[in-house]
């Protein structure tokens, strides 16, 4: 089935749209480098899950949202402003992040607008998805939960564990791997206790990604990972990250990020990292190895995540056939009491 990507204004593909029974809301918060390649990530990892069912995918931003002139300008022609959402039916939402400007993430010049979003989310979706800081902000605004640095950027693909049986995760095979690319963390014993179930966790992630049915009858789903990932993005970040480097904007190289590169890739970027160190300057980032270090790369997380967001899909579409429908039963009195036995010990690896 198709994805419609919806234009801004109705056009000859006006009555296809129609003939769409879901529509998908993207709030695109994401720094002006990301924006259009955030857009296709989701875009194809929708396209990818939605086999079964065509989907409309509606574009929002919020003017808030620092950004240079060129970029909000060409925004405009192609998503609508946030407000248009308030009078907009969507069946699903996903929201995503965007790099912290304020020490506080209630002083950005967007919460007002993120804060409203939230609360319209809850009675007017079937489902929303938080990504990354937005799952962070959601939190922070819905529990008072803060988030805790690392102590450095936690950044690569990880494998992550499956704490208790959801039907989100049908089908997908433990361990799931996922890019994490991110400085902060939610803390795991926080989450449980505000009611969210912790659906896939590692040691060194902590909660990946985790569930909370919202009072108002929407089923929010946070992740702090990737997994619309495309196959070279961390390494364009690596690359990002590395440039601010060799042009003194940060004191420090760049973590390489874990579990990513493979075979040659791996010995390549070890070379250049050593060497950058050892004589640092802006010239070096003309010979960064993009195209090499990203043929070394293997996609691993791909099939869990087209699984998951097929699976989300599913609820939609379930919902949408019956509002009062449930993503299935809760976990099971079992599953929460392993997991509250296994609880001191999942701190334990969190707190270190």
């Amino acid at each position: 089935m198709p994805l419609i990507v919806e234009p801004k204004h109705s056009g000859p593909s006006a009555e296809l749209l129609t003939r769409a029974p879901l529509t998908i809301g993207l709030v695109n918060n994401m720094p002006d480098a990301a924006v259009e390649a955030t857009e296709r990530q989701f875009a194809e990892l929708i396209r990818g899950a939605s086999s079964e069912v065509a989907v409309r995918l509606k574009r929002f931003s919020i003017p808030e949202m620092p950004r240079a002139a060129p970029v909000q300008a060409e925004m405009a022609t192609r998503y609508r402003d946030i407000s248009e959402l308030w009078e907009t039916h969507v069946d699903g939402l996903i929201v995503t992040g965007t790099e912290p400007r304020a020490d506080s993430l209630a002083d950005e010049p967007y919460w007002p607008a993120f804060r409203r979003l939230l609360a319209w989310a809850r009675d007017n979706t079937a489902s929303t998805i938080w990504s990354c800081l937005a799952a962070h902000a959601a939190v922070l605004e819905s529990d008072g939960i803060e988030r805790r640095p690392f102590a450095d950027k936690l950044f690569g693909v990880f494998d992550c564990e499956t704490v208790f049986t959801h039907p989100l995760l049908r089908v997908a095979r433990p361990p799931l791997a996922v890019p994490h690319s991110r400085f902060n963390d939610l803390p795991e014993p926080a989450l449980a206790a505000s009611g969210y179930d912790i659906l896939t966790r590692s040691a060194v992630t902590g909660a990946d990604a985790f569930v909370r049915e919202e009072r108002g009858g929407s089923l929010f789903v946070f992740f702090q990972g990737h997994p619309e990932y495309e196959t070279g993005t961390l390494v364009r970040e690596y690359r990002r990250d590395v440039a601010r480097f060799l042009r003194g904007e940060r004191d420090r190289f760049p973590t390489t990020p874990q579990n990513y590169f493979k075979g040659d890739a791996a010995s390549l970027a070890e070379t250049f990292r050593a060497g950058a160190i050892n004589n640092p300057h802006e010239g070096l980032v003309a010979d960064f190895p993009l195209d090499r270090l990203e043929a070394g790369v293997e996609n691993t997380w791909r099939g869990a995540a087209v699984g998951i967001y097929r699976n989300w899909i599913s609820y939609l579409k379930e919902r949408k056939a019956s509002p009062r429908a449930l993503f299935g039963p809760p976990p099971s009195r079992r599953s929460r009491r392993a997991l509250d036995r296994r609880r001191p010990a999942l701190e334990r690896s969190v707190a270190r």
